[in-house]
């Protein structure tokens, strides 16, 4: 039997990527370069994917070997038995022999930066066990480090909270390594400075996140994520109220043709397919409380696809959202996105001035996205596929606004069925 959280619905199913990859294992490493940066929005693990021009004259895990230079053949075999790679969209063994036109799809990272330095950052634990840890991330934390950023992220935060868990050992081990890895967070990973990460969520999204503490099951849920098998279901307050209360938005997505910092719906050969599915689970005087269910995972996915339909998040300046104070509850403001199937973003100077217009008033609730992933549903990796959902309650800037917009509640249809979040839960 599937798991229950993957249900059929009467809805588009996601269409595949139509990334087309050069025919040369040159061209197909320089393609997969760029597949390594993240296209995602809750990320799901980066992979190297290469198509071979000719005949291998060496097995599978020989071959991977010329392409994953720091790791050792054992390695490789291990990633293979894990199920890390893929030919032509199926397992496969160390001793597969490769032939022309075969495509190889691996999750792995590049090579490590430097060591992290535990830093006390506060951590609300969902969930730990031996194989993972879950955390409700906080707005403004960053997951893992950027442009050389190396405090201040979770990896730091999870390395505080090993080496706290250490400190009760009679003998303490490090806990951050000069190769880049975290006692008690899985090795891979560490390639890329960011040991145990399956996932990732922006800066400012809140909320479930899974880290893997060991190698094994931080390959199979990398593997879910991947597969798309998991679940993933957020909270939005928006601007407006969407008509239909329930729907899908199927609009493929790839970089703002002007906006460095944007992504927008495009229709041209750089877009990729994207599907998101939303509900309405309550309605406020110029707001509404929507639920989104992530079919695909596109970097803003959630955010450019509610822009397009002129109902943009609450505090989502970049994507023509407004930020919202107490005089904006009452006379709610036409949002910059309000036009419906239009691609919008704001230029970075005009973002920023209204930012800070917002920050110096001391009536504001939100000048970030007032999103969070309020659900993650996955298959316990080492329990026989054990299925186990997590719910994160709303953190408090976006709890008081949603507390305040209950004070304002509009008629109207809402979603009463299909929906996965109990409410009371993400808002206790």
């Amino acid at each position: 039997m599937p798991p229950r959280f993957h249900k059929k619905r009467n809805l588009p199913p996601p269409r595949a990527d139509k990334a087309t990859l050069a025919a040369g294992v040159d061209e197909a490493m320089e393609a997969a370069a760029e597949l390594t940066h993240s296209d995602l929005e809750d990320e799901s693990p980066d992979h190297l994917r290469y198509r071979l021009s000719r005949d291998a004259k060496e097995r599978l895990d020989k071959n991977l070997q010329a392409h994953i230079r720091h790791a050792s053949r054992h390695q490789i075999q291990k990633l293979i038995a894990l199920g890390g790679v893929r030919v032509n969209g199926k397992s496969a063994k160390p001793s597969t022999k490769l032939k022309a036109g075969d495509i190889v799809d691996v999750i792995v990272p590049p090579r490590p930066t430097k060591e992290f330095k535990p830093e006390p950052i506060p951590l609300d634990v969902l969930y730990e066990d031996d194989s993972f840890i879950v955390v409700n991330k906080q707005a403004g934390l960053i997951v893992h480090p950027a442009r050389g950023q190396m405090t201040g992220t979770l990896i730091n935060g999870l390395a505080y909270h090993f080496q706290q868990q250490a400190s009760n050992t009679p003998s303490t081990p490090k806990v951050s390594h000069e190769d880049g890895s975290v006692e008690g967070l899985s090795s891979l990973g560490v390639d890329d400075a960011r040991p145990g990460i399956v996932h990732r969520l922006d800066r400012n999204t809140t909320g479930v996140m899974i880290v893997a503490k060991q190698d094994e099951p931080h390959w199979k849920l990398a593997r879910q994520f991947e597969d798309r098998t998991n679940l993933k279901a957020y909270l939005a307050v928006v601007h407006g109220c969407p008509d239909p209360p329930g729907g899908a938005v199927e609009q493929p997505i790839a970089k703002h043709p002007t906006i460095r910092e944007a992504m927008a719906v495009r229709n041209d050969s750089t877009a990729k397919h994207a599907l998101t599915l939303y509900r309405v689970r309550e309605r406020y005087k110029g707001y509404s409380l929507v639920e989104l269910e992530l079919k695909t995972g596109r970097t803003h996915q959630i955010r450019v696809h509610l822009s397009f339909l002129g109902h943009p998040i609450v505090g989502d300046i970049l994507y023509g959202g407004e930020p919202i104070g107490d005089r904006e509850l009452d006379t709610p403001p036409l949002p910059a996105a309000h036009r419906a199937m239009m691609t919008y973003a704001r230029p970075k100077a005009e973002g920023d001035k209204l930012e800070a217009d917002a920050l110096a008033r001391d009536d504001i609730y939100m000048t970030t996205p007032a999103l969070h992933a309020a659900l993650l549903g996955i298959r316990h990796p080492m329990r026989n596929d054990e299925e186990m959902i997590f719910t994160a309650p709303i953190h408090s800037s976006m709890r008081t606004l949603i507390d305040k917009l209950r004070e304002r509640p509009d008629e109207g249809p809402v979603v009463t069925s299909g929906y996965w979040v109990d409410l009371d839960r993400a808002l206790p």
